[in-house]
């Protein structure tokens, strides 16, 4: 009780002595150092696991251990978040999207460990998905829950989910750059002059913090054999658009698979689903197990050889044809490999993926290309680290993400040229067959998405729940004209629901269309209400996006119109009129800059 009181006692003496500005920049330090800090924890745990299981193992012919590691992994996380969590905590840049669209930037408490615990134990044990998009979500929660602690505003709540997000990337990768853009691009949050600096602060604190735990080296090592020649851009705008292919491939696969689990209605059928799956595509090609981050070594590293090992393939490591279908085969299967996994009840993103299969995607382009001898020699390993660039570009939508977080992943700044060229390539192939990201996708099909548009954002950050107006006295179609006059007499309204006896609207009275008659006694008992009741000019939903409503209030040109819940059931009205007053608040708590 004294702590608490201390605590408010320090919260009513900011309120007076700090300005919310300035303030915000010391909350956005805390969220980087917090950030950071998980990320050490998850990466650290993640390699514990692995060494534990996978070290012993030799580096020649299949293991069957690889059949049944990944099957505990998913079966422990799907226990841990069906039985401890019991919440959904997968798609977690999702959820992100989905906490600033829909529920005012609060992130539940349990994302700032939850991800961690699950992820940790799916990846650890051979999971084949990334710890990037877990760590993002316990960002981006860290930062929610810190700005709801200190009773910051929505808008700054906003911005705080924003910083944790980019502190988890930046803490993650030591990207600082990355972290920043990948806010902009990926979440959409408007960079003005407000936010730029909490962004910056929050990923330049979690990278430090990554430096002093970790070390300053990159993450992957890379080194550029030879400069970078002009005459084959050709070759990497060709790249781009074979990485947005893929990504393409990626994304639309990805999102059958999940409509196939989702299909299944206990989490026992899920689970057996995803485990046969994973288990028979990780023993068959081992490269899956995991994040898939030693392969990527090895193919930046000029060691492809030895992706063979542990496989039934690992007699053809020394034939240039063997490791080209080998890496073709782990191209088609990763997205299954990654859909199981999180199908199967396993926590996980897609952040790895995109990385594993853009790196094998440039591998392929180019170890092909030099077997035809189409062209002077193209470097494997560079093309490899291209196509890391290009597909994540794709499959996130995100080209500036994939330049920056590829650059600083690598070190590789001197091939910042074809890295622009193939991100660009890829996103500009994929937005033709898809418009969303795979993040965004679920939410825009629904009408949750928030976007750049500021029209449309505020649109969505509006619900027709807040806005819908009651007092409409309802009346019955059996009732007479002189009743209607009762009824109009002690309500201020000039509409008039009708229903039946369930509720169901029937139509409306409009009080101009019985103006002529109103004052008639003669005619009170003549007339009943199913008479002279009409149609509404439309009826809205209650789950209905708002940018929705608002075509429709364009359309049909009226100001009021009433509202159905899903069974058809009278529930109020919506007046344009409150749903303009509301959008300019909303459009100044949210968007104005102080």
């Amino acid at each position: 009780m004294a702590e608490s009181n201390l605590f408010y006692k320090f919260l009513a003496w900011r309120e007076k002595n700090i300005k919310p500005k300035h303030f915000i920049l010391v909350v956005s330090f805390l969220v980087g150092v917090c950030t950071a800090a998980a990320a050490i924890v998850l990466k650290h745990t993640i390699h514990f696991i692995q060494h534990a299981l996978t070290g012993h193992l030799p580096g020649s012919g299949a293991s069957y251990l690889f059949l049944i590691y990944p099957v505990i992994g998913i079966f422990l996380a799907g226990l841990f978040v069906r039985y401890v969590v019991r919440d959904d905590i997968s798609h977690g840049v999702t959820k992100i999207l989905y906490a600033i669209s829909q529920r005012k930037s609060r992130i539940k408490a349990h994302n700032t460990w939850s991800s961690l615990v699950a992820s940790s134990v799916t990846i650890g044990f051979g999971g084949s998905v990334g710890a990037e998009a877990p760590i993002v979500l316990t960002g981006a929660a860290i930062g929610s829950n810190l700005g709801r602690l200190f009773r910051l505003e929505q808008r700054t709540l906003m911005l705080l989910v924003g910083c944790g997000a980019a502190g988890a990337v930046a803490g993650i990768f030591k990207a600082p750059i990355a972290g920043l853009v990948f806010v902009i691009e990926v979440l959409m949050l408007d960079l003005t002059m407000t936010s730029v600096l909490p962004l910056l602060i929050s990923s330049v604190t979690a990278a430090t913090v990554s430096y002093i735990f970790t070390g300053t080296e990159a993450m992957f090592r890379f080194t550029q054999t030879e400069t970078f020649q002009m005459e084959r851009i050709p070759y990497v705008l060709l790249l781009g658009i074979f990485c947005g292919l893929v990504a393409f491939y990626f994304t639309r696969t990805m999102g059958k698979v999940e409509g196939w689990f989702r299909t299944l209605n206990t989490w026992w059928k899920k689970f057996i689903l995803g485990a046969v799956m994973l288990s028979v595509l990780i023993f068959l090609l081992p490269p899956l197990y995991g994040e898939g981050y030693d392969t990527i070594e090895n193919l930046l590293g000029s060691r492809h050889n030895e992706i063979l090992n542990n496989s039934f393939f690992y007699e053809l490591k020394d034939r240039y044809w063997g490791i080209l279908v080998f890496l073709f085969l782990i191209l088609l299967a990763k997205v299954f490999a990654s859909s199981a996994t999180n199908g199967g009840g396993g926590c996980g993103g897609i952040f790895a993926p995109s990385l594993f299969l853009g790196c094998i995607a440039g591998f392929i382009f180019a170890h092909t290309s030099n077997y035809f001898e189409i062209t002077t020699y193209l470097p494997e390993e560079n093309f490899a680290l291209l196509g890391m660039a290009g597909v994540m570009a794709g499959v996130m939508h995100a080209p500036l993400t994939g330049v920056f977080l590829i650059a600083e992943l690598t070190g590789g700044y001197d091939l910042f040229l074809p890295l622009m060229i193939v991100s660009i390539g890829s996103y500009i192939t994929i937005i033709m067959f898809e418009p969303h990201s795979i993040y965004s996708m679920r939410l825009a099909q629904k009408g949750e998405l928030l976007t750049h548009h500021k029209d449309k954002a505020v649109l969505t950050l509006l619900s027709a729940d807040s806005m819908l107006e009651k007092d409409f006295q309802t009346v019955r179609p059996d009732m007479t004209l002189g009743d209607m006059v009762k009824v109009i007499a002690r309500c201020g309204r000039n509409a008039f629901p009708v229903l039946d006896e369930k509720g169901g609207l029937l139509g409306v009275v409009m009080l101009d269309n019985i103006r002529n008659i109103m004052f008639r006694p003669e005619l009170y008992n003549r007339f009943r209400v199913a008479k002279f009741m009409v149609s509404p000019q439309a009826v809205i939903k209650i789950n209905m996006p708002m940018e929705q409503i608002m075509r429709i209030f364009d359309d049909t040109k009226a100001w009021n119109l009433p509202v159905i819940d899903a069974q058809g059931r009278y529930i109020g009205f919506l007046s344009k009129s409150k749903i303009f007053n509301y959008y300019r608040e909303v459009l100044v708590d949210t968007f104005s800059e102080e």
